[in-house]
């Protein structure tokens, strides 16, 4: 059972009788809707008011909205719930995770790049200065994964490296600088840890398959560190863990083998007992296939609460799981003592947020503050910062192609290659120019002569859509010849544009056609820099790049720091690489 005055939430007398009096006050189905966090799918009152008074709601993740948006929905929700609400965002990479105009800080595989421990810090402090202004109080962030295998669909740049040292100092300075914000909680994942394996959990449960010890040593770490220095939350994963299950459960059968959103075993077993955690227990998304693939959703979740999770993320249909939940209660499969145990997790992380100390009307900041916090310069300095400090020049084998000038190069062709997985909603949110052409106005700003490189199949293309008959002889023709193809351009740069995480993983998009200079045949023929604009694992299909460059992003800031260092040279190049960027194939370092 939890102990309300240990550590995460260090409660006082007073705090601790507004836990057991408010529990006391309860009804069944208040007691009930204290389990599940919403995902909420509209912003109008009379719905964020049901939620509140009919579900009766312990907390909220909701979907992408302005700040201004985003405060009238969380005020209408304080206001109008019995109880406080937990108002969570995915804060992992800055404030644009609790609303669209945030500001976006950087990845972490871009600060894990920086080797410094304080820009993690600043991420964790800045992006949760903005969720706070907005009325958030929980970040589920930091992520706390290490990234062991370059294939793996869900971690992408969601990880510090693949250091666990490296991980677990960034991942606390994160929460440190998050609660720097008072009042601000933070919620860890994906426990017991991702990157291993090449499955994605919204398709098909995942496997941590090392072994007691390697995992002590590795997530273990990371886990422990931020344990010991107050972490309130963790967000366990649909990720089996075969050695610490069979360990606690010797008799434990393949069959009867569960995710840790299911697991007393990695819940009960290693998070609580061998780890020592006291605070909150939530699953990660119950759409996810990774869960529902294990039993029948109506018996997921009293399944989840069993086995030691706390809050279960989210509602399908509202009705039927409200249903399903209670009836797991009355029939014995959540115990009175696990339901009081879970509810005493959660009404504790509540009152040390101090939400139980505010009036329903004080719960949210002022709301003149949110546009003076929101996309502030301080925010916007400390994106350049990290975006000058993190570029990294990850393979040079041309100890002479730097540093790129006018003089030098003045013909630029840049090749845009984009990723064969469908966009997603990722296009939703694309910015109207590629980086491709962002790249392309930086250099003839400098004084290059830089464009963009349009592939046969382009062409063919613009003709049918001008109304012109296509020449399929450019299309089937030999290549250009060598000579010609040199005297066009004097240097060529390739960016790589392919999204990482959330998705099967994503290779570039090569066109294949017999004239075509997407792919870099030509690393011998002229000076070539490839650049990996999204996910730092391109040499995997571009092994021949024998000048190689990770920015983490294409923000105008990235970008900018790029071009200042092509034109600087290599020592300008202060990045680190942070994970295997070579894929550990050894002919991408030739």
């Amino acid at each position: 059972m939890v102990d309300m005055k240990a550590k995460p939430f260090n409660l006082s007398d007073e705090d601790c009788k507004w836990v057991e009096d408010t529990i006391a006050g309860m009804d069944l189905d208040e007691k009930k809707g204290q389990l599940f966090f919403n995902m909420g799918s509209s912003r109008t009152e009379d719905y964020l008011k049901m939620t509140v008074n009919d579900y009766h709601i312990g907390g909220i993740r909701y979907n992408p909205g302005t700040a201004d948006e985003i405060y009238e929905q969380n005020r209408i929700l304080q206001e109008n719930s019995k109880i406080p609400l937990i108002i969570a965002c995915n804060t992992e990479n800055g404030g644009n995770g609790a609303c669209t105009d945030g500001t976006m800080i950087g990845s972490q595989t871009k600060i894990g790049a920086t080797r410094n421990p304080d820009y993690a810090y600043q991420l964790g402090y800045m992006s949760n200065k903005e969720a706070a202004a907005v009325g958030c109080n929980l970040s589920f962030a930091p992520v706390s994964d290490i990234l062991y295998n370059w294939e793996n669909p869900v971690i992408g740049l969601r990880t510090y490296g693949n250091d666990p040292k490296q991980v677990a100092e960034m991942a606390k300075a994160y929460m440190d600088g998050a609660h720097a914000n008072p009042g601000f909680c933070c919620a860890a994942k994906h426990f017991p840890g991702d990157g291993l394996d090449f499955r994605d959990q919204h398709v098909a449960n995942s496997v941590n398959d090392m072994s007691c010890e390697e995992w002590d040593e590795t997530f273990g770490l990371v886990y422990k560190t931020l344990i010991d220095n107050g972490l309130e939350a963790v967000m366990a994963g649909h990720i089996m863990q075969p050695a610490y299950a069979r360990h606690f459960n010797p008799d434990i059968t393949d069959d009867e083998m569960m995710p840790a959103t299911l697991s007393p075993e990695l819940i009960e077993g290693l998070l609580r007992k061998k780890l020592g955690f006291n605070g909150m227990v939530l699953t990660d998304a119950s759409h996810m296939v990774g869960l529902t693939c294990r039993m029948k959703r109506s018996d997921v979740l009293p399944a989840a609460i069993a086995a030691g999770v706390d809050m279960f993320l989210f509602f399908n249909e509202m009705d039927e799981d409200f249903a399903s939940m209670k009836q797991g209660y009355l029939d014995g499969r959540i115990t009175e003592e696990r339901l009081d145990d879970a509810l005493h997790r959660i009404l504790a992380l509540k009152a040390h947020m101090g939400l139980h100390k505010k009036a329903k009307t004080e719960l949210m900041p002022p709301r003149e503050q949110v546009h003076e916090i929101i996309g502030c310069d301080a925010h916007v300095a400390m994106q350049k910062e990290i975006s000058d400090k993190s570029v990294t020049l990850v393979k040079y084998k041309d100890k002479d192609v730097l540093p790129i000038t006018p003089e030098r190069y003045k013909r630029i062709m840049i090749v845009y290659v984009k990723g064969l997985s469908a966009p997603g909603l990722g296009a939703l949110f694309a910015p109207k120019s590629s980086p491709a052409e962002v790249l392309r106005d930086k250099l003839n700003e400098k004084g290059f002569d830089a464009f963009i490189y349009e592939s046969p199949i382009d062409k063919m293309m613009k003709q049918m859509q001008a109304g012109g008959k296509p020449d399929f002889n450019a299309y089937f023709a030999g290549k250009t010849p060598i000579r010609e193809f040199r005297e066009n351009q004097d240097l060529i740069i390739t960016m790589v544009d392919i999204p990482g995480g959330f998705q099967p993983v994503a290779r570039p998009a090569f066109g294949m056609t017999k004239g075509g200079g997407e792919i870099p045949w030509y690393v011998f023929e002229l000076p070539v820099v490839v650049i990996g604009v999204q996910h730092p694992f391109v040499l995997a299909d571009i092994p021949q790049a024998r000048t190689y460059i990770n920015t983490y992003d294409s923000n105008d800031s990235t970008l900018d720091a790029l071009v200042a260092k092509l034109m600087a040279g290599e020592d300008a190049f202060t990045g680190e690489d942070p994970v295997d960027s070579f894929c550990g194939i050894f002919d991408t370092r030739i």
